[in-house]
């Protein structure tokens, strides 16, 4: 498999670091080659956090320039529209379909973007009910997983690979509703898929 780039991003608090700790684990239980860069800006308040995953049969670099990943999976719309610009041609924007108020905008600093779901719905992202299927799961935190169920649906990692990297890495007693939600997300984006 040839080097893909994921872009993770959201927003402190929301498990980014973690949803790419587990894409790692999962590529790395099959197999591959990975590497992971973390941004996490000012986390602690709210702030933006990014982080890349790359890998693939061999990954020789870590640099993922503007219009060159494969993926960007973002927790919420704010963040999604400002990541955009990292997607290449044909990349693939998976976004969790709600909006977090920035602290910026929370104090009367800045402005939250115009009709962000629509503008997204028009660069052809999709858009998932992640915070519903969480909770429909029992665990509420586990957007997160739900996302990264929605995104195996592209990658084809394989499902095991995914069981394995999230039992080994969630407290023991979150394991089955974590392992619920990833399924929940998964099985959104295939049924989105089948509807096109």
């Amino acid at each position: 498999m040839s080097a893909r780039t994921v872009v993770l991003c959201g927003v402190g608090g929301q498990g980014t670091v973690l949803a790419a700790d587990l894409l790692a684990r999962a590529a790395m239980k099959a197999g591959l080659q990975v590497k992971v860069s973390e941004i996490h800006g000012m986390a602690q308040r709210g702030g933006a956090v990014t982080t890349v995953v790359r890998f693939g049969a061999h990954v020789g670099t870590m640099l993922a320039d503007a219009g060159s990943a494969d993926f960007v999976v973002s927790f919420e719309t704010t963040e999604a529209l400002r990541n955009v610009s990292a997607l290449r041609r044909g990349g693939y924007l998976l976004v969790a379909d709600e909006t977090i108020k920035p602290l910026p905008v929370a104090c009367g600093q800045a402005r939250m973007p115009h009709q962000a779901r629509r503008r997204l719905q028009e660069m052809g992202a999709d858009l998932v009910p992640a915070s519903s299927l969480a909770a429909e799961a029992g665990s509420p935190k586990s957007v997160n997983v739900v996302l990264l169920g929605a995104l195996e649906s592209r990658l084809g990692l394989g499902e095991d690979v995914w069981r394995d990297a999230i039992a080994s890495r969630v407290p023991p007693r979150t394991v089955e509703a974590n392992l619920d939600a990833f399924a929940r997300g998964l099985a959104f984006a295939r049924a989105a898929a089948a509807q096109r």
